[in-house]
């Protein structure tokens, strides 16, 4: 053998012996793994056993490769298409193992459901994940009767704070569609009004929200958002509610009971109800203004509710908080997996615990006996 050979069978050069080796472990690659790869008029076919064939369509017809020139057209094409992706850059802090960025609060429950606090989270990496989703989120209120009074406060709120930089629909359940306000929208956001009877008492009407929500979960918002967000209309938007609080499931603490123990939470305590919680179980007391998550989740948890109001209502009872007791009774059972800080959902009337570094959801002052029922 001349001196120049090698073991690849007379091949001279250092470069070329490189060259095959990538070849050959493209190739081994290919044959271990196997896949179908459709590119442009391009169709890549390999079996798990071995390379069958490559076509490729040109203007000329129909060319076939072997396993031999499989290698290298596969990797001119993986080489082009890298030289087509822009990754971001983002430069921010580095997270601190042993420096919780709040030790002032709980961040993070039993079950690994984080606790969203300001201070907890950082908002352009999140926003960035979800762009990349493509997301689309639902937020519903109702505005029944002389309710659609706060809807022009709450729909220019939202739009200064609520999901900034991603597309919302909002739905708007309402007896009196006529008086739902043309507010500007920015693009990719909407106002879609559905139209629902109203109910002689206040209490019913508050029930409904399940059975509504539920059917309109499965019947339309399934094929048009990723979230629901379901919140209450009485109120105004302060501050920036963004998709840190997008889970499968999520809660909110009430404002009157986060720093409570178990035995004041106002659960609905007689047996007979669907929504009766024994005195020894619950974790937290959440707020019926302020709940969501994935479409189905938001689906499974109104129809829940809606079922177990619906045999309180047969059984002549009815719980004492009406569908907040029911939402509570469902996350004693059913876990949410992320659960908002009272930020997301607060009364000026209560003051400003030092804790409370944001105010972004806010109870607007009224007189609910000239409202209610009217």
């Amino acid at each position: 053998m001349h001196k120049d050979q090698g073991k690849t069978g007379g091949v001279k050069g250092c470069c070329t012996k490189r060259c095959l080796y990538f070849v050959g472990c493209t190739t081994l690659l290919c044959v271990s793994f196997g896949f179908v790869w459709n590119m442009s008029n391009d169709t890549w076919e390999f079996t798990s056993s071995k390379v069958s064939y490559i076509t490729r369509n040109t203007s000329h017809g129909t060319r076939e490769f072997t396993s031999s020139k499989v290698s290298y057209i596969m990797s001119n094409h993986i080489l082009e298409d890298l030289l087509q992706i822009e990754l971001p850059r983002m430069t921010y802090t580095k997270p601190q193992i042993l420096k919780p960025s709040r030790s002032d609060v709980l961040m993070m429950t039993p079950w690994f459901a984080p606790i969203v606090w300001e201070g907890t989270y950082n908002s352009e990496i999140l926003n960035e994940q979800f762009r990349r989703r493509n997301v689309t989120v639902g937020l519903t209120t109702f505005a029944i009767k002389k309710y659609t009074v706060f809807l022009n406060k709450f729909l220019e709120t939202a739009e200064t704070y609520f999901m900034v930089g991603h597309r919302v629909n909002y739905y708007i359940f309402t007896d009196r569609p006529e008086e739902v306000p043309k507010v500007p929208l920015k693009e990719g956001r909407n106002v879609v009004v559905l139209q629902v009877q109203n109910y002689p008492r206040w209490q019913e009407i508050s029930m409904r929200r399940m059975e509504l929500i539920s059917y309109y979960s499965k019947q339309q918002f399934i094929n048009e958002v990723s979230y629901l967000v379901c919140v209450d209309v009485d109120m105004r938007f302060n501050d920036q509610v963004g998709v840190e609080i997008l889970s499968n499931l999520f809660g909110t603490l009430h404002p009157h009971f986060y720093a409570a123990e178990r035995q004041s939470f106002t659960y609905e305590r007689r047996p007979a109800s669907q929504a009766y919680v024994p005195r020894d179980e619950g974790d937290f007391y959440y707020a019926g203004g302020f709940f969501g998550g994935t479409v189905l989740e938001v689906y499974k948890l109104t129809k829940k509710c809606h079922e177990a109001m619906m045999v309180d209502k047969a059984n002549g009872i009815e719980a004492i908080w009406h569908d907040e007791s029911h939402l509570n009774k469902y996350f004693v059972y059913y876990k949410p997996t992320k659960i908002l800080s009272p930020e997301y959902l607060w009364d000026d009337d209560l003051g400003r615990p030092e804790i409370l570094k944001k105010r972004r959801f806010l109870a607007l002052p009224k007189n609910h006996a000239a409202i209610r029922n009217k």
